[in-house]
């Protein structure tokens, strides 16, 4: 019987922040040594056999690139979301079983702390003998000393493998006393079993489980080194293997063993593991520490931290976030990081409330000021911003705002808003009209205020918006049949940037993009829900090219490619918007539906995984810009990216971060002249004081739409 060494990359370790972080948890963290857990980890079970990896699709590329730095290989299976350790075990379990039906897992988790690597290999072979019987062998610590941060087993004393009389939750520092004094192990998380056992044992008492997960790797597929398991993974529940399995099954076992193990959840167990000076400080980076005892104290990069008369301390400052806390209060960091998620007292508590927010915001601030002051109704269509005070701004006009707002007040027709919708359409359709279009049918980029043609490239992504204004105002006016012949010049006028190999050449610096497409493909999208089948070709083709060139397997969309449609060199191709990882995933959601293919939908689920690694837990805000191993590259966060994370939140069902992203939302429209907005969030969560640009208020009545779908708002 081979043994398959099964690491889990799951738990995100917020009591370690915040060093450990949505965008780099725990396990891929340097917290003890020079090495992560997880590379620890892969060095020390990589001699019994195989590995096998199971861990998030957005962090694909730690994991591998933290084993290709190892120069050891390994099967990495990659979840679209976290569904707890039955489910991951279950993955694993499913890929052994097809290659080898006796296999043995050996499942570790990626984040323990083990320096003895020889004797733990010795202890996992003596209960894979135990195990080729048909049983779950767990590794029972022998404590050395009363812990609250661990669970505990009940077992016979005594030496070798003996079955499991209880599993017991973590105790109070009393009661976790009285458990050393009578002889429990500290529960592990280690478990050596044969994958058919686990399976069989899931089929009993966890089916739903089993069920998930089978036709999860029947949807899954191979991308690069990466098996990326299918849609149906999120119908398992989310549930440890211990309240699976653990505590209900008869084959349980433990072996006590006594190396050191520690399961690093806090900071005072990092501080109790690592080097220390004369005074019991463990100091790194830049620190100045006088006359302190007993701390631990840590400096990122760019970051100097002086430290004055103070004891059993840990101060952690890294990436523009500081910890500063009692050791003795070391477990507590998890409830202060809920509360940096959490929305203030004056947030929305529920969907429903946020839904009538919103609605009163657009009937009577936002769209009223913008057609009674953002329209020009001396020269024609709508200005480029408006001042926080409600003035507008001198500026040159470019048609992607016209087709925007032709769209922005056709949708407020389509949600019901009682003002002239109409009538504000067809202004800015008319001025597109009369000043965009080029003879060729196509729009140009810019005119003059006053109306002068200053710039008449076509450029794709201004096609798109005005594809998109006619389409939503087609369908909401049909009695215009102009609007399907107009939107027929544009697009065969398109056809003139058509790329040989596919897709869209764009104008500019960057001529391969993905931007320009997504908004094609929207209003691709939004003419088939005109109901005009014709344009299904273009909408296929697009989402064709993001499945197979714009998005890697981990759900990482690439913004720039050369002209083969391979990712750009340098760092014009590690460019990552979470925005447009939002952006992307609902269009592909939709897409998915409306052809019934599943790839859509997952691909949807994985590009919505890895845009949440951009959520500041501070903030609560989508961040500009990351760079692709998903580390921050730009910390501001403008507006519009909050707007598509609340959508796509709304459409994958992920109703409490939605809500997360409403209150978020709300910050940058509250200003002292409602109906316009402030555009740029500084990384220390302050605003710059700038002009609200038109071009915003199509996302926020994009994400409007789908709020008010999901949680209408209460009749007027």
């Amino acid at each position: 019987m081979a043994v398959y060494p099964v690491i889990t990359c799951g738990g995100a370790g917020v009591r370690l922040w915040p060093t450990s972080r949505p965008d780099r948890p725990k396990p891929f963290a340097r917290l003890v040594g020079n090495l992560s857990s997880f590379e620890d980890t892969v060095t020390r079970v990589a001699p019994l056999g195989p590995c096998l990896v199971v861990g998030g699709i957005a962090h694909g590329a730690m994991i591998e690139g933290q084993m290709a730095g190892l120069g050891i290989d390994g099967h990495v299976i990659l979840e679209p979301a976290a569904r707890d350790s039955a489910a991951a075990m279950a993955a694993a379990a499913v890929a052994i079983l097809r290659d080898d039906p006796g296999g043995i897992m050996v499942v570790v988790s990626a984040d323990h702390y083990v320096p003895d690597a020889e004797a733990f290999r010795a202890a996992v072979m003596e209960a894979v003998e135990v195990a080729k019987i048909g049983r779950i062998v767990t590794l029972g610590v022998k404590p050395t000393g009363p812990s609250s941060a661990y669970g505990y087993i009940r077992t016979v004393s005594g030496p070798g493998i003996h079955p499991v009389q209880a599993f017991v939750e973590k105790p109070d520092e009393v009661l976790a006393a009285d458990y050393v004094k009578a002889g429990y192990l500290w529960n592990s998380g280690n478990f050596v079993v044969p994958a058919r056992t686990l399976m069989d044992e899931l089929i009993r008492f966890a089916p739903e489980i089993s069920i998930a997960v089978e036709v999860a790797v029947d949807e899954g597929r191979m991308v690069d080194k990466a098996f990326v398991l299918g849609d149906s993974f999120l119908q398992a529940p989310k549930i440890s293997i211990d309240y699976a399995v653990m505590e209900r099954t008869a084959r349980a076992m433990v072996l006590p063993v006594d190396f050191i193990w520690a399961d690093v959840g806090a900071w005072d167990a990092v501080l109790g593991l690592s080097p220390r000076d004369d005074d019991g400080n463990s100091l790194q980076g830049a620190v100045v520490a006088l006359d302190t005892a007993g701390s631990l104290i840590r400096a990122g990069a760019g970051v100097q931290v002086m430290a004055l008369g103070i004891t059993d301390l840990a101060v952690i400052a890294e990436d523009g976030k500081v910890l500063v806390c009692d050791l003795g209060s070391a477990q507590s960091v998890k409830v202060g990081f809920d509360h940096l998620k959490s929305r203030p007292p004056t947030g929305f508590a529920t969907l429903a409330e946020a839904s009538a927010w919103y609605d009163r915001w657009l009937r009577t601030a936002a769209l009223p000021l913008w057609w009674s002051v953002g329209a020009d109704q001396d020269v024609g269509g709508f200005v480029e911003a408006l001042t926080l005070e409600g003035r507008p701004v001198k500026a040159s006009r470019r048609g992607r705002v016209q087709g925007r707002m032709i769209y922005t007040y056709a949708m407020a027709g389509h949600l019901g808003w009682a003002g002239p919708w109409r009538q504000a359409a067809r202004h800015g359709l008319d001025f597109m009209l009369e000043k965009f279009t080029r003879p060729d049918g196509l729009v140009r980029a810019l005119v003059s205020e006053e109306g002068a043609a200053l710039d008449s490239t076509p450029a794709v992504y201004d096609q798109a918006f005005t594809l998109l204004g006619l389409a939503t105002l087609h369908r909401v006016d049909p009695d215009w049949t102009d609007l399907p012949k107009l939107a027929g010049h544009l697009r065969q006028g398109l056809e003139k940037m058509h790329h040989p190999v596919g897709g869209f050449r764009e104008s500019g610096s960057h001529p391969f993009q993905a931007n320009c497409h997504m908004h094609l493909l929207e209003a691709a999208l939004a003419w088939e829900e005109a109901g005009d089948a014709s344009w299904t070709s273009l909408s296929d083709e697009i989402a064709g090219l993001a499945l197979c060139a714009f998005i890697d397997h981990r759900g990482v969309l690439t913004e720039f490619f050369d002209e083969n449609w391979h990712r750009a060199p340098g760092d014009d191709g590690r460019l990552v918007e979470p925005g447009h990882q939002f952006e992307w995933a609902t269009l592909l959601d939709q897409w998915g539906r409306l052809r019934g293919r599943s790839d859509g939908q997952i691909a949807a689920r994985a590009l919505y995984e890895a845009g949440r690694v951009g959520i500041d837990a501070t903030r609560g805000c989508a961040v500009n810009a990351l760079w692709d191993d998903l580390s921050v590259r730009e910390a501001q966060a403008r507006l519009w990216p909050q707007t598509e994370h609340l959508k796509a939140a709304l459409m994958l069902g992920e109703r409490s971060e939605a809500l997360g992203a409403a209150n978020c939302l709300k910050s940058y429209l509250e200003t002292p002249v409602l109906g316009v907005w402030r555009d740029k969030m500084r990384p220390d969560g302050t605003f710059i004081e700038e002009p609200a640009p038109a071009t915003s208020l199509y996302h926020i009545v994009s994400a409007c739409r789908v709020l008010f779908d999901i949680s209408p708002p209460a009749a007027n």
